[in-house]
């Protein structure tokens, strides 16, 4: 048999199991399971906002494409919510629709960023977003961060340190997907000042925005418009994950960029999941995020103090340090026992240089399963400390 033609050694790099590769062992053992190892949600869309609440027989063309920037009324909708939020000026070219924050942070990698070039990535970070890099052949370069800085002078101290002649661009998520911290507005400030010092693109994952229990989200535009490129989420913000829609906010040039990107792969966003999201963006939604951020908020911190640990300031997760509770195998050893105990959480080494650490979504289950769950962490943890 002739050999194949050889495959891509960025893409290569990336891991398969991102987010778990026990969860056919967790499902085999039969009994309850508990998903904790993917960011997602419980709770269902607001009344009138779902799927199912847009009807072809009221809405004209759910069979068509949409226009590849997003549907006209959702833009309009997102200009202004960006000068609301942002104080930044927003026109129409500074807003691009996408398949999910995950489709507009890749759109907007694919628009910066060429092979041989480097990206500086606060850590612990998303995990999804190394692999974008590496889809586009560049490099994701890991910046511990949450943990390490704890000034504004910090903060710049450990960007510049990794900064090299061939980086392009800094990322950034606050509120923290896996840590659930919040990055104070001066670190903030003092990040995208040194960025846009150094002629580098600031690439801001704000995604968790509305989910917020301690301090004050800092929108980047508001900071830098002219370098930020910022991302958002209907998925997060208005439980719409399998809906996939999502959108970009920054300067018109780079969108641009990312609209072609954008078009060449997925051409243009679900136009039913479109509509949904310009039902949601009204009072049904406001309505329903502060339910959701109340709700999230007790529930993490339950989870966090029968844990022993600090309860989160935003986002949906915890970010546990178990290296006491690692016996000889290891942390695949400790995940291997949650899944035998149907716990599914998340490895640490997905989030950057973290070998004993693990993620949990405290969202992704009804709150009495997740309660559930908890405890038998709780107890492995006990029975392994």
């Amino acid at each position: 048999m002739l050999p194949h033609p050889k495959l891509s050694r960025s893409v290569s790099a990336i891991g398969g199991s991102v987010y778990s590769g026990y969860v056919e062992r967790a499902a085999a053992r039969g009994g309850e399971v508990y998903p904790f190892h993917v960011g997602d949600t419980w709770l269902s869309p607001a009344e009138g906002c779902r799927l199912e609440d847009v009807h072809a027989s009221e809405v004209r063309g759910l069979n068509q494409y949409a226009p590849v920037r997003g549907l006209p009324a959702l833009l309009e909708a997102l200009v202004e919510r960006q000068r609301a939020r942002t104080g930044a000026p927003t026109e129409r070219d500074n807003v691009l629709v996408t398949g999910g924050a995950t489709a507009g942070l890749a759109c907007a990698v694919g628009a910066i960023a060429e092979p041989g070039d480097e990206v500086l990535i606060l850590a612990p970070y998303w995990p999804l977003i190394a692999g974008i890099v590496r889809c586009f052949h560049a490099t994701p370069v890991p910046v511990p961060f949450f943990g390490a800085a704890d000034s504004a002078q910090s903060a710049v101290e450990v960007v510049r340190a990794r900064r090299t002649p061939r980086t392009v661009a800094l990322y950034l998520n606050s509120p923290n997907n896996p840590t659930g911290r919040v990055i104070p507005r001066a670190r903030i400030e003092a990040l995208v000042g040194w960025a846009a010092r150094e002629g580098l693109w600031i690439l801001a994952d704000e995604v968790y925005e509305d989910m917020i229990f301690e301090g004050t989200h800092t929108y980047s535009r508001s900071i830098s418009p002219e370098r930020v490129i910022a991302a958002h989420s209907f998925s997060k913000a208005y439980g719409m994950a399998g809906y996939r829609c999502g959108y970009l906010a920054g300067p018109a040039e780079v969108l641009n960029e990312a609209l072609k990107v954008s078009t060449h792969t997925v051409y243009a966003t679900t136009t039913a999941a479109q509509h949904a999201a310009l039902r949601v963006l009204g009072g049904a939604g406001d309505a329903w995020i502060a339910a959701a951020r109340e709700r999230y908020r007790q529930i993490g911190a339950a989870a966090a103090q029968r844990l022993g640990v600090a309860a989160p300031e935003g986002s949906t997760f915890l970010f546990l340090d178990v290296v006491e509770h690692l016996g000889e195998r290891g942390l695949s050893g400790f995940l291997a026992d949650c899944a035998d105990r149907g716990l599914l959480l998340a490895p640490g080494p997905s989030f950057g240089p973290f070998e004993t650490h693990v993620r949990l979504c405290y969202t992704a289950a009804a709150p009495e399963v997740t309660e559930r769950g908890v405890a038998v962490l709780a107890e492995l943890m006990a029975c392994n400390g």
